[in-house]
């Protein structure tokens, strides 16, 4: 437990640090030439890296519609039940954010217009193999659909059986996804960024994945005008405010569904009440006993913080300063500190809202900025799936009543070019 008062400045910067990515230099190289290799070698590059990362030998990518109707049928019903239900509280949460294009008259005869489009192709990337991450297919895969996007693929890496994992096939068949691959890592990311012989190039890359997929979207993401992605992406973490109503055994579960992500997680608490502290400490050795990724646990909560703060105001200061991907607000009056909430990528509020419910079921978005993003990036919505243009229409009536303001402008900034497809188009009526 560390008290933040005792803290200076440079000391309270440095506790609410982030876990650094390790060799990240070499990182980088690795995942250039890999990039390199399937730009080149397209999908016989695919075959080597997923033989040798995956440890499966492919001859196709693409599952087939057998592999589809197989796994689907496999599935055990409960299973069903439960992606069925995910779906439909993801998507009404989403269809509600569908908007009409907004148009509006500025001035007599000038008419202007946001327009909104889907995008027109995009590759859904989905963590797969030992951890088939199904959520993950719904939260992509739902917006995807609602926003009308003409044409979306995912992948996701083969498990030991060379099969994508049956859960993430039904939630991707949920959502009318037009093909799946059986590919996982940077080279999922190269083949949707270049394109190779059986899997197309797309417009924008979505989805979380380990350090080289995010190493690898932000490769692809600085070639100029090519393919876009969702947003940058650090390791997951949660930072929980909880004063002396909070039932430590609740604190102490929150913490540790994150920290069971990875052992680059980073869990914080931060509370004014030192017995609460103490109590969750407790709690989570206890209920890291009955955990099967204990030890991936474990490991993250070396990057833990708890934190003793003045009150819930200072510790709502501290959270800001954080800027969490994920905050839990278990407090007296939880409702109550919305406003004073400024940075955060997802919010849950009171004792019964655990983060485990935005990520499988809610109905919001799970893909969220990490690692301070949370100061300008937003959760992932389905605004991320389309794009705006504005349309403008003005009659001569219109123009002439601008013109005006357009040429003292222009004539202002020096472009004489801009003033004069101004105003020779009212030469006539001069």
């Amino acid at each position: 437990m560390i008290d933040w008062q005792t803290l200076d400045t440079a000391q309270r910067d440095n506790l609410l640090e982030r876990p650094r990515m390790a060799d990240n230099e070499k990182l980088q190289g690795s995942v250039e030439k890999i990039l390199w290799v399937v730009k080149v070698s397209g999908d016989d590059a695919l075959r080597v890296l997923t033989a040798r990362f995956d440890g499966v030998e492919l001859e196709s990518f693409k599952v087939s519609a057998e592999e589809i109707k197989q796994a689907i049928a496999s599935l055990d019903p409960a299973m069903r039940i439960s992606i069925d239900k995910a779906y439909e509280m993801i998507r009404t949460f989403h269809q509600a954010q569908l908007q009409d294009d907004i148009k509006i008259e500025t001035a007599p005869g000038v008419n202007c217009t946001l327009r909104v489009r889907p995008l027109q192709s995009v590759g859904l990337y989905v963590p797969g193999g030992s951890t088939p991450l199904i959520s993950t297919a719904l939260m992509l895969g739902v917006p995807t659909q609602l926003a009308g996007c003409p044409f979306a693929i995912m992948v996701s890496p083969p498990g030991s059986d060379g099969q994508m994992a049956p859960e993430i096939i039904y939630a991707a068949s949920k959502c009318g996804l037009d093909d799946l691959y059986k590919v996982g890592g940077a080279q999922a990311i190269a083949a949707l960024a270049y394109g190779t012989e059986s899997i197309p190039r797309v417009d924008k890359i979505f989805g979380p994945g380990n350090r080289y997929v995010t190493e690898a979207k932000r490769q692809v993401s600085l070639l100029q005008g090519q393919v876009g992605i969702d947003m940058p992406a650090g390791p997951s973490e949660v930072l929980v405010i909880a004063d002396e109503t909070a039932d430590a055994r609740f604190v102490a579960a929150d913490l540790l569904s994150q920290a069971e992500h990875g052992p680059d997680s980073q869990v914080i608490l931060i509370s004014d009440d030192a017995s609460l502290i103490q109590n969750v400490e407790t709690a989570i050795q206890e209920q890291l006993k009955s955990l099967s990724r204990w030890k991936i646990a474990r490991k993250a909560l070396q990057h833990s913080r708890y934190i003793l703060a003045r009150d819930v105001d200072q510790a709502l200061e501290i959270s800001n300063l954080y800027a969490p991907e994920h905050l839990i607000v278990n407090v007296r009056d939880a409702e109550g500190t919305l406003d004073r909430i400024i940075h955060a990528g997802s919010i849950f509020l009171g004792p019964w809202t655990p983060e485990s419910a935005g990520d499988y079921a809610s109905g919001t978005n799970h893909v969220l900025p990490t690692y301070g993003y949370a100061r300008f990036t937003d959760a992932l919505s389905l605004k991320d799936f389309q794009k705006r243009s504005t349309v403008q229409r003005l009659s001569k009536a219109g123009l002439e009543s601008l013109s005006e303001t357009i040429i003292t402008i222009a004539q202002g900034e020096g472009l004489d070019a801009h003033a004069n497809s101004v105003s020779i188009r009212l030469e006539d009526t001069l």
